[in-house]
């Protein structure tokens, strides 16, 4: 990792480029650090290792819906009669069908050996001892065969997938009780800055509230990551150097926002430097150029991932999606990738930059996009009202009806 001057100023650095140095660097966490956590509370891990089917899912042949089960054979025409032998209910067993009867079936139940149509409710009458079939059945109507979902011994969650309430049920419905997940990657967040105060303090003059305090901790935990919150440090070298050190003790990552600039109140990037290494970027993003990308020694050895994000409210956020989730996610053994984009069609215009922009939206009910009027970097407010962000190529220019590279928020914690 290289070390630059305190006055160097990089070129703009282009996305990709950025995101390739940041996979090549970090590694997943070590595999002897796994964790087996109930089913019931894998929401949010990321899987270590595959998920295997126990079982064939379903189980055996069963019935899709409310009806009677019968041969086909001995339906000729639509009318036919037939006498009613057994009723079989989810989780009972019948007994073989009788040649020339039927059989009272419920959803979720396991077909008569010798049955191989189900024809629904609706479609037959019930008569004393006997049902009345009203159509003549196809073979297989409405049975679900045995592992036509998933077949036993194959993989239906990979290493690397994070559990979603339907990953989870998916996992249980092949047997998993348990779950062997990545642990949660370790992350200390703090922000610097003398102007920095807390909600609920009263504003002294130039001072304002740390948005991004709340706004990074809760990204971090949505990231399936474990925040430790050191607060805000003050604009000094040594306390932003000591504020590191300690970060650095049982953590992974280090997060930061302010501070990344070359300005003389700007001490992260000397601090960084001192305590062990750094790249600082300047991305071709907007919002969001400045990011400082390294790493802080531990007293006991080895050392911790550095980021340092940009301090306005925006920028900060989307370089946290940019650059830190990819980092948490190549540390949870998950794609380090940016989500891939729904093309949509943009309801507005917008003019070319020379660098790539990611713009506030919102979907409409036309199915297109709308833009949230002040783009600008400190507007947080944007964040909010939009579901998404267009990912906009640099020197290219937005016209009413182009389409668009939209990302939902969503996609970015999937």
């Amino acid at each position: 990792m290289s070390t630059p001057s305190p006055t160097s100023r990089p070129a703009l650095l282009p996305l990709d480029d950025a995101l390739a140095r940041l996979r090549d660097a970090v590694s997943p966490l070590p595999a002897t650090e796994v964790q087996t956590v109930s089913t019931f509370d894998g929401l949010g891990r990321v899987l270590a290792r595959d998920v295997v089917a126990l079982v064939d899912v379903p189980p055996a042949d069963n019935s899709a819906m409310d009806g009677y089960a019968m041969r086909r054979a001995d339906v000729p025409a639509a009318g036919t009669v037939l006498p009613v032998s057994q009723r079989v209910a989810a989780g009972h067993v019948g007994a073989a069908l009788q040649p020339g009867t039927a059989a009272r079936i419920f959803t979720g139940a396991p077909v008569p050996h010798g049955a191989d149509a189900v024809v629904m409710q609706e479609q037959c009458e019930a008569l004393d001892g006997a049902v009345r079939v009203g159509i003549v059945p196809d073979a297989g109507l409405a049975i679900r065969r045995r592992g036509e979902d998933v077949r036993r011994d194959s993989v239906v969650l990979p290493a690397g997938t994070r559990l979603t309430p339907q990953a989870l049920g998916l996992a249980a419905s092949v047997g998993a009780a348990s779950l062997d997940v990545v642990r949660r990657p370790r992350v200390a967040l703090f922000s610097t800055g003398d102007e920095l105060a807390m909600p609920g303090e009263a504003l002294k003059p130039g001072a304002i509230y740390n948005s991004n305090r709340f706004t990074l901790r809760a990204l971090i935990q949505a990231m399936g990551a474990d925040c430790t919150d050191l607060g805000i440090v003050p604009d000094r070298l040594d306390a932003t150097r000591d504020a590191l050190r300690r970060a650095a003790v049982g953590h992974d990552l280090i997060v930061t926002s302010g501070g990344v600039s070359v300005g003389e109140e700007d001490h992260l990037r000397p601090a960084v430097l001192a305590e062990g290494e750094l790249d600082l970027w300047q991305l071709a993003v907007k919002p969001g150029k400045p990011l400082a990308f390294g790493s802080v020694r531990r007293a006991s050895g080895g050392n911790a991932w550095f980021i340092g994000l940009p301090g306005n409210p925006v920028s900060s956020f989307v370089t946290f999606l940019l650059a830190a989730r990819p980092v948490l996610r190549r540390l949870q053994g998950a794609s380090a990738d940016l989500p891939a984009p729904l093309m949509l069609p943009a309801h507005f215009d917008w003019p070319a930059d020379r660098r790539r922009e990611f713009l506030r939206v919102r979907r409409n009910a036309e199915g297109g996009l709308d833009l949230f009027t002040n783009q600008g970097s400190g507007v947080l407010t944007s964040a909010v009202w939009g579901d998404g962000l267009v990912d906009n190529p640099a020197q290219t220019a937005i016209r009413q009806g182009d389409t668009v590279r939209y990302v939902p928020f969503s996609e970015w914690f999937a």
